[in-house]
């Protein structure tokens, strides 16, 4: 992979509290804007283009009377309540005069992590990229406690790539990439420009998490890189606080690259092929086994039997009518509706289910061929 944030064809933007909201809880417009434009421009050449947003505590907390004091849990979760509403009108604000829709999305780690939640928020997500609008995500502070005082938006970026198979993440931030030691304390200390094997030498290097409203640090970035590179994402660690700060990435303004191995799509056929424990098993006709081999999904056409329990979402075999496996997956319906539709075709499923869910029992992208 090379290190180029031109040829990113889906890309996540993470921005941390401090770049977006002045100490006196004031949204930085003019900075705001300036992004806006490098989003739009992006999109211009053709980038699906997501963004991960902090600020929603440092906005709200100041609205609400609460000061600068340190905050108890239920107060946070109300100042998350409050500046959740000025974050997601100053993003549609300042993309609405580009012609650009804007979706709110609130997420815990836990909506990336468990199977049925994880493929319902991506389906939502892939949708809303479908439709040109820009999915702008926050992790649900007001009801994710444990996130409030451990969890950080590096992390859920990450887990957001890893998600969609998005191929870039950049992580706006107040230093401009990784130092062999914390600069602000080490004169010495030597940028590092790129990053390809995170080895313990390069954890070693990351610092403290800085004081202020930020709940990251250099910590919490290689996590995040950690889970970026698994799914085959580059990242980028850049200095956010100047204007138009994906344009000065693009013209060459230092910044540190991690960049994988693999390429997304890989990556994630790895893990559904080889991390998973079935649930179930689907055989599978001759024709339908001839079709997958030449890589289409599996239509409920092409499944002649199905066993064990397991629900949307949930790993299983694909196995030819000799008992041989074939594939393994990701169902989209769970084991009661497989077994009502296996047989019948795509447009009979809402007349058999009562509803119409996905034409294919696993999707292509949810499958893997033996």
């Amino acid at each position: 992979m090379t290190a180029s944030l031109e040829s990113a064809r889906r890309l996540i933007v993470k921005i941390g509290s401090a770049l977006l909201v002045e100490e006196g809880g004031e949204i930085r417009r003019a900075w705001l804007e300036a992004l806006a434009e490098d989003i739009v421009r992006g999109r211009k050449r053709g980038q699906e283009l997501l963004i991960v947003s902090s600020g929603a505590i440092a906005a709200g907390r100041l609205q609400l009377g609460l000061g600068a004091r340190a905050l108890r849990l239920e107060e946070k979760q109300a100042a998350a309540a409050a500046g959740q509403i000025r974050l997601a009108h100053a993003y549609q604000e300042a993309l609405a005069k580009h012609g650009v829709n804007v979706a709110q999305i609130l997420l815990t780690p836990e909506d990336t992590e468990e199977r049925r939640r994880h493929l319902n928020a991506r389906a939502t997500l892939e949708t809303l990229l479908g439709l040109g609008a820009v999915p702008v995500i926050n992790e649900n502070d007001t009801v994710a406690t444990s996130e409030i005082r451990f969890g950080d938006n590096d992390r859920l970026a990450a887990r957001v790539a890893q998600m969609i198979s998005a191929d870039t993440l950049v992580l706006l931030s107040d230093i401009d990439g990784l130092y062999t030691a914390d600069p602000r304390r080490d004169g010495a200390a030597r940028h590092v420009g790129e990053v390809r094997d995170l080895n313990a030498e390069i954890e070693a290097m990351a610092g403290v998490a800085p004081a202020g409203y930020s709940s990251g640090g250099m910590v919490t970035k290689l996590a995040a890189a950690r889970i970026a590179m698994g799914a085959g994402c580059r990242m980028v660690i850049a200095k956010g606080e100047p204007l138009h700060p994906l344009k000065q990435i693009e013209e060459g303004a230092r910044c540190t690259w991690f960049l994988p191995s693999s390429e997304p799509r890989t990556a994630r056929k790895r893990w559904i092929g080889g991390m998973l424990h079935p649930a179930g098993i689907l055989t599978v006709d001759d024709g339908a086994e001839k079709a997958l081999r030449r890589g289409t999904s599996l239509l409920p056409a092409g499944v002649a039997q199905v066993e064990g329990e397991f629900e949307r979402g949930d790993p299983v075999v694909v196995r030819s009518k000799a008992g041989i496996e074939i594939a393994r997956g990701l169902s989209a319906y769970s084991s009661a509706d497989a077994r009502a539709i296996a047989g019948h075709k795509s447009g009979e499923i809402e007349a058999i289910l009562g509803y119409r869910g996905r034409d294919e029992m696993i999707h292509r992208d949810d499958l893997v061929v033996s």
